[in-house]
């Protein structure tokens, strides 16, 4: 208990400019949870977003990549896609690189 209280009283101490080390922290903790808020959240439900729409792809669902590529997808195994292009193209593709569904159940 002697401990805690040694403790505290660093931390609630006055120092010799006259602030205490609780008003130099907060504000440092106040951003770190503007940070956390505004980067780290948004950024967590986009890639769990995008791991859904990976996940839930199937054959025969139409895409389109990151680089804007529309096909159809004809085959799939762990890390990738085949896809149509039309017209006897096809191209494998990272199932990274897809960026969309599109139809009516996108």
């Amino acid at each position: 208990m002697l401990y805690l209280s040694s403790i505290l009283s660093v931390i609630f101490a006055q120092t010799e400019s006259g602030g205490s080390l609780v008003g130099f922290l907060l504000p440092i903790a106040i951003l770190g949870g503007l940070f956390y808020l505004l980067l780290v959240l948004p950024q967590r439900r986009r890639a769990k977003k995008a791991k859904e729409l990976r996940d839930s792809i199937a054959v025969g669902d139409e895409i389109r990549t990151i680089g804007g590529i529309y096909g159809t997808i004809r085959s799939e195994d762990d890390e990738s896609f085949t896809i149509d292009l039309g017209g006897g193209s096809t191209m494998r593709i990272s199932r990274r690189a897809v960026a969309e569904r599109i139809g009516e159940d996108s």
